[in-house]
């Protein structure tokens, strides 16, 4: 560890009077999706706020500690360890070390992204008077389900550990209603209600360009974009099977997939099986390559029943594309009316994307970037800076 880095801060923060806040994250690699997203902006907006917002998150297994300033802050990196069968998802399991770094920063706040093997910090936050916030980025009787726990048993132990999160921590952060409402059934009154955002100058639809859009669809065909990790919580499978149901009623649909996971084998080798006209892309790391993909689609596919905010949906409305979602997820609030909520069928999303095809192509496209608007970093950031009981220094720049 770099000692002049972690020596030299606790003087900044004496004399700018801003608060360090330490963001604590498992579940981060350089290809994951919406998590990253979320906390380099809201990073980013710490910082510029005048606060030092340090994020430590898990490295490769056996690495060494890194750290490296950024534009969100401080970033360290300790070793982790990787969680079979998720695709290279790591989580940081050794206490005894994540406590000493943790000390050694003297944290004024922290901010915890991770209700399984993190929530400990809550807890050493309340014995060390550092007020602890947790981040709620998914139902979690919604996980146990997909996971293969019936729904009473999911919902008893989803209750038993919200109750502990509750407890442990001075707030408890949800993004959406639809969130928090497993922490109301309980009777948690701590929580806190603070939406995510979306970058409306990088994701615009100034993007859409024909020569993009062309490596994936013909003219008269109707281009359909997933953007999500490849993962059975999301429901890629989903998507395939509206591209068939579509196909099958004479729609000239076809599909392209941005990202990765460890569903991937299995979606290549249906989509080779059936014929289907669907490419798997991958991980876009260009930011421009996923602007033009979601701008240049007609519909996005938000297909995951347990979505608590939905960072890839909002930022395809960002570039004027509406989103067919989940009926049983957050989704359909987040979109309003510049989506379609679907039954969790094959066929309930095929007949959400005729009903947005319906729809006037000016009028849908610019419904869908008037509501992703709504949904600035800026908003984003002061809601959060709000849940840490945190403002601006006198004379700091706001974000």
């Amino acid at each position: 560890m770099n000692a002049t880095a972690l020596s030299r801060a606790p003087a900044a923060r004496a004399t700018g009077g801003g608060l360090r806040i330490v963001r604590l994250a498992n579940f981060v690699t350089p290809v994951s999706g919406g998590l990253r997203t979320a906390l380099r902006h809201l990073g980013a907006g710490y910082l510029a706020a005048g606060h030092d917002p340090v994020l430590i998150v898990p490295g490769p297994p056996n690495s060494l500690r890194t750290e490296q300033e950024t534009d969100q802050g401080l970033v360290i990196s300790l070793p982790g360890r990787t969680v079979p069968g998720t695709g290279g998802y790591r989580v940081l399991l050794d206490r005894p070390a994540l406590a000493a770094l943790l000390a050694a920063l003297r944290p004024d706040r922290l901010e915890i992204s991770d209700r399984s093997t993190l929530r400990w910090t809550g807890d050493w936050g309340r014995r060390h008077g550092v007020p602890a916030a947790m981040v709620s980025h998914e139902s979690l009787d919604g996980l146990l389900r997909t996971w293969g726990l019936s729904e009473g048993l999911a919902r008893r132990a989803a209750d038993r550990l919200n109750a502990a999160t509750a407890r442990d921590h001075q707030a408890v952060i949800c993004t959406t209603a639809w969130a928090a409402a497993e922490f109301h059934r309980i009777g948690a009154r701590n929580v806190v209600r603070a939406p995510l955002g979306v970058d409306l100058d990088q994701r615009h639809p100034r993007h859409r360009n024909s020569a993009a859009r062309a490596h994936y669809a013909g003219p008269d065909e109707v281009l359909l974009v997933l953007c999500s990790r490849l993962s059975s919580e999301k429901c890629p499978d989903r998507a395939l099977d509206a591209l068939a149901e579509l196909r099958r009623r004479g729609v000239p649909a076809v599909l392209a997939v941005a990202g990765d996971g460890p569903l991937r084998g299995r979606l290549a080798a249906r989509i080779a099986q059936e014929r289907l006209p669907a490419h798997l892309l991958g991980h876009l790391a260009s930011a421009d390559d996923l602007s033009a993909l979601l701008a240049g689609a007609d519909i996005a596919l938000a297909p995951g029943p347990i979505e608590t905010f939905g960072l890839a949906a909002l930022e395809a409305l960002a570039c004027g594309t509406p989103v067919a979602v989940s009926t049983s997820s957050a989704l359909p609030q987040i979109v309003g009316p510049a989506g379609q909520a679907a039954a969790d069928t094959g066929p309930g999303f095929a007949d959400a994307v005729e009903q947005l095809l319906a729809r006037p192509e000016a009028e849908r496209r610019a419904a869908a970037r008037a509501r992703a608007e709504q949904y600035g970093w800026d908003r984003a950031v002061t809601a959060f800076l709000a849940a840490h009981r945190a403002t601006a220094p006198r004379g700091a720049q706001q974000p």
